[in-house]
Parts: C-alpha cells; sequence; structure tokens
C-alpha cells in the first residue's frame, strides 16, 4: 500500500474514534443538525475504517507468518499463511483505494432528463416516447419520483421534446452516463416494406441546481414571455397565458413550460431547468478549460456523441463506450438498466484509479 494512501487512512480511523466522542456528547445531542451532519459522516468512514483494519489485521497475518516461517518443521504452513494474507491485502488495498476515490458532488442530487428527437422525424419522435418510458420505468424500480416538465408532443405519438424532473436518493449518480446520442435500428410501423430505419434522439441528465447556492441569475438578464399553452394538433388545453417561455439572455438559453395549468408553477419549472442547464454549461467550459485532464473513457458527455444503439431485430443493445452489448432489449426498453449502468459506474472507477495510479 502506498504511503500516502495509508496516511490517509489512519487519519480517517482518527476520526472515526472523534467522531465516536461526538456523537456521545451531550450538547451533540441538543443539536439536531450537528448530529446528523456526524452521523452521516460516521456512517461514511465506518465502512472504510473497517476495510483498513481488517487490512492491517492480514498485515499482522503476514509478520507473523515471516516468523514462522525460520522454523523449518513450520515452513510449509508459513508460506500458505503468507500468500492467504498477501492475497487478502492485496483484496484490500483494492477496495480501500475506490473507496476513496474523489466523490461527485452532484452524485446525490435529483436530475432533469431531456430527450429531444433527432434524425428519423416521426420515427425519431416515437423513439424518444419509448426512451422516457424507458427511464420512467427505471426511476418507478428505483422508487423514485418522476414528474414531466415540458412536453412537445408529435403528431403520431412520441414527442419532439420531452423535459422530465427525476427526484430520489443518487439519482444523478445512476443516470449521469446517459447523457449523448442514442441511435435506433427497427421497422417503423409505417414502413409497409419492413425495411429497417435508422434514426436518432440525444439525451441530456443535467444534475437539479441549488438556484440559491449554485447559480446566481440576474433578473435583469431574462426575458420572460406567456402564451396560450397547446396541445398536438395546435388544440387549446386552456384559455389563459399559463405556458412561461424564458430566455437567459447572455447565453441565448431558451426554456418553455406549459404542461400545468398554473402560470406560477410553470414559471418555478422553467427557473429550475434553466438554472440547472446554467450550471451544466459552466461545468462543461470549466471541463473544457480543463485541456490537460484526460478525456473520461465513458465519454466526453458531449450530447452529439453516439453513445448507444438500440437494434430491435436483432435483439440487443450496445452501449460504444464501453464495448458492451445485451441480447434482452425488451427488457431494458422496459426499465431493466442495472446491468449498464453499472458496467458504466466501474468502467468509470476504474478509469479513475488507472489516472490515480498514473499521479503517484
Amino acid at each position: 500500500m502506498k504511503l500516502s494512501l495509508r496516511t490517509r487512512l489512519e487519519q480517517l480511523a482518527t476520526r472515526l474514534a472523534e467522531l465516536d466522542h461526538l456523537l456521545a456528547a451531550p450538547e451533540t445531542a441538543g443539536d439536531m443538525d450537528r448530529f446528523r451532519a456526524y452521523s452521516r459522516e460516521h456512517a461514511e468512514v465506518t465502512p472504510v475504517v473497517e476495510r483498513f483494519n481488517a487490512w492491517r489485521q492480514a498485515e499482522s497475518d503476514l509478520a507473523a507468518a515471516d516468523e514462522m516461517a525460520s522454523d523449518p518443521s513450520m515452513k510449509a504452513f508459513a508460506d500458505e499463511e503468507r500468500a492467504a494474507a498477501k492475497e487478502r491485502m492485496d483484496a484490500l488495498a483494492r477496495e480501500l483505494q475506490a473507496a476513496l476515490l474523489p466523490k461527485d458532488a452532484n452524485d446525490a442530487r435529483n436530475v432533469f432528463l431531456e430527450v429531444r428527437a433527432g434524425t428519423g422525424g416521426d420515427e425519431s419522435a416515437l423513439f424518444a416516447g419509448d426512451l422516457i418510458r424507458m427511464y420512467a420505468r427505471y426511476a418507478e424500480r428505483k422508487g423514485w419520483k418522476v414528474e414531466i416538465v415540458s412536453s412537445s408532443p408529435s403528431e403520431l405519438g412520441g414527442y419532439r421534446e420531452v423535459i422530465a424532473r427525476i427526484a430520489g436518493e443518487g439519482a444523478y449518480a445512476k443516470l449521469k452516463f446517459e447523457s449523448g446520442g442514442h441511435r435506433v435500428q427497427r421497422v417503423p410501423e409505417t414502413e409497409a416494406q419492413g425495411r429497417i430505419h435508422t434514426s436518432a434522439c440525444t439525451v441530456a441528465v443535467l444534475p437539479e441546481a441549488d438556484p440559491i447556492a449554485d447559480i446566481q441569475i440576474s433578473p435583469a438578464d431574462l426575458r420572460i414571455d406567456t402564451f396560450r399553452a397547446s396541445g398536438a394538433g395546435g388544440q387549446h388545453i386552456n384559455k389563459t397565458d399559463s405556458a412561461v417561455r424564458i430566455t437567459h439572455l447572455p447565453t441565448g438559453l431558451v426554456v418553455e413550460c406549459q404542461d400545468d395549468r398554473s402560470q406560477h408553477r410553470n414559471r418555478a419549472q422553467a427557473m429550475a431547468v434553466l438554472a440547472s442547464r446554467l450550471l451544466d454549461r459552466q461545468r462543461s467550459e470549466r471541463q473544457a478549460r480543463e485541456a490537460a485532464a484526460r478525456k473520461s473513457l465513458i465519454g466526453s458527455g458531449d450530447r452529439s456523441e453516439r453513445i448507444r444503439t438500440y437494434n430491435f431485430p436483432q435483439g440487443r443493445v450496445t452501449d460504444h463506450r464501453i464495448n458492451l452489448t445485451l441480447y434482452r432489449i425488451d427488457a431494458i426498453m422496459d426499465g431493466e438498466l442495472d446491468e449498464i449502468v453499472s458496467a458504466l459506474q466501474h468502467e468509470f472507477q476504474a478509469e479513475q484509479l488507472a489516472a490515480l495510479g498514473g499521479e503517484a
């Protein structure tokens, strides 16, 4: 184990002892905010320190085996003990290194998930509808709440654009690798000759911004227009100007929201989406400036980057970033995304570890 890693783990062990003392203190019991903060930290640190204690025990077992090896009659047994201790130490060291990887501050946040039809006309809009249903079913499996914030239905079904807010513990951590181009290959229902068509949608996953802590938006930078909400085919949903369009003048970003009958609620939702887009824009610009940083194996997160293909005739889904192909397209479209999500998270973690090793 590297000295820097061991030093950090020893510091965490000391901190855990401090937290035990702080949580038992009477003044902490009387301050619920402090008690919750200490409890959260204690829950995060405990499993790491437990692994470190197991590593130190294995280190002690290795030292005992080395001493035992000096006795010729015990050498064979000592060699077995030494090999077992080394194996445990190596496995635990890898787990500990992964546990200390930098955390994404946004991982626990809710998300705004935006799906837009791309090339392929009506078939692309139908696929956009399939994608938002796939994510909604995945969210249901996780016990998350899904709310459609804004939608632009197409004439034949599906959506030209749809924005959903997904609220739940770890939503961004699970969904953040979904940003990019999603391609579908299938025979459209309108295709009389049975030819396979290829169309595409783009998906953007934005962590929900805290409008107070994360980003400041000056009212002078906004143009707010209200208009009458309408559905597919131009039919009026209501007869009042409840729909809201907000334009952020410095960046040109435009957000529309008309899915609620309340103008006040539509405005609040549009402001929340705008804040998240501005936060995402800042993050993207910051990453672009960090030219020395290695490009993630998971991809740049560029919305134009093709990340996944859904081939219905072959029943397969392929994620091009990690060369993962699964022949269970019906289950995946029904929201069974755990296998893909886990593979992407593991690949990202492996790259982080490789980068950490390269810096040492």
